[in-house]
């Protein structure tokens, strides 16, 4: 039984050690994090996702816990409602669609109690990789070294498997312009599936409710270029927030004070990842790690359950070229997804677009 290290228990990753069980591979996951990450911003499944969704027998569980948002609205600096509707919202786009929105904690919990044959290593890393022609040496920050068939980076934007297998992140990271933030809050707004926006100047955020509407998901970010920070310091990052969002009007000090007492805050860039090749020997990429797409694009889970599934096809396949064959399915697909984040800046991709994107890639061989 061939076996693979997967790094990163976030979405594609768990997605990834499913299938792959079934074409009957011996799977690990490492996580760098002592637990599943909670909180996390609304995310959607559209097209091919949803097909893989229902293919591993989860879709009913997606759709039982999908936002069902009803609509949004946009407001000034003293909060009046400058704009209603409820065709459609920012994250989920039209909401007459078959698109499902989910809260990614909510599809989190799915995908791995799906993937639960899998052993999970949580609060570790891969430290380095040594490969040959019969598999590759990992050796992990807690000290243990085990060998395996293939690795995949499925970590995220800062891929570490990335750095250890192709070199500085630099080299592949294309900075969109952007930074965002999401964390929780009390839903002192009183918002029942609804959202609320406002933008001043080149920062701005979103409010919405989260399932049982007892708390609020806050997206707030802040245009500027590339600014050098540590990625796992929160406490300079919420400064970073603060710093850039505290003159705004509306809700601003109850959201900077929620903010500072909020324990699930999350802050990157907006930015994307291009890569002329996303394997090296028995090491690939998956999802953000490989072929990030940005917030902005609205694709990047779709990304990584579509990855996730094309990769096991073709190792469950043939292990032999099965990495070329993956690259070749996928890389269409993830670069009309990739143009959706930057095909109207500023503003969201048409739905033509958006449909094209998530059903160009074919699920059979």
């Amino acid at each position: 039984m061939s076996s693979v290290l997967v790094s990163g228990a976030g979405i594609g990753g768990p997605v990834l050690a499913y299938w792959l069980a079934r074409h009957g591979f011996d799977v690990t996951i490492v996580e760098r994090a002592t637990a599943p990450r909670r909180g996390g911003q609304a995310v959607d499944l559209r097209g091919a996702a949803v097909t893989v969704a229902e293919r591993m027998g989860v879709l009913e569980q997606v759709l039982a816990r999908r936002t069902h948002m009803l609509g949004m609205s946009m407001v000034d600096r003293d909060g009046n409602e400058i704009m209603r509707t409820t065709e459609r919202t920012v994250s989920a786009g039209r909401l007459d669609g078959d698109d499902v929105e989910i809260m990614r904690e909510d599809l989190v919990a799915i995908v791995t109690a799906a993937a639960g044959d899998a052993e999970t290593i949580h609060g570790d890393s891969i430290a380095t990789l040594e490969q040959d022609a019969g598999g590759v040496d990992v050796t992990f920050e807690r000290g243990s070294r085990r060998r395996f068939d293939y690795v995949v980076g499925a970590d995220g934007l800062h891929s570490n498997v990335r750095a250890l297998a192709f070199g500085e992140e630099s080299r592949f990271v294309r900075h969109l312009g952007m930074y965002v933030s999401i964390f929780s809050a009390p839903n002192f707004l009183d918002l029942d599936r609804w959202q609320i926006w406002y933008r001043e100047g080149d920062a701005g955020y979103g409010v919405y409710s989260a399932p049982g509407n007892a708390t609020i998901r806050v997206n707030a970010g802040f245009g500027a270029g590339p600014l050098a920070y540590d990625h796992r310091d929160v406490e300079a990052q919420k400064r970073m927030i603060e710093e850039h969002c505290s003159a705004l009007g509306w809700e601003t000090p109850r959201l900077m004070k929620a903010m500072w007492e909020a324990d699930d805050f999350y802050f990157d860039a907006m930015a994307q990842v291009h890569m002329d090749r996303w394997s090296a020997g028995r090491v690939t990429l998956l999802g953000d790690a490989g072929y990030c797409a940005s917030p902005l694009s609205g694709q990047g889970t779709s990304l990584a359950m579509v990855g996730a599934y094309v990769l096991a096809d073709e190792l469950g396949a043939d292990p032999r070229g099965a990495f070329d064959r993956y690259e070749e399915r996928m890389r269409e697909f993830v670069r009309l997804n990739q143009e959706l984040a930057t095909e109207n800046p500023g503003e969201a991709a048409s739905d033509e677009s958006v449909r094209r994107a998530a059903t160009a890639v074919s699920l059979d061989r």
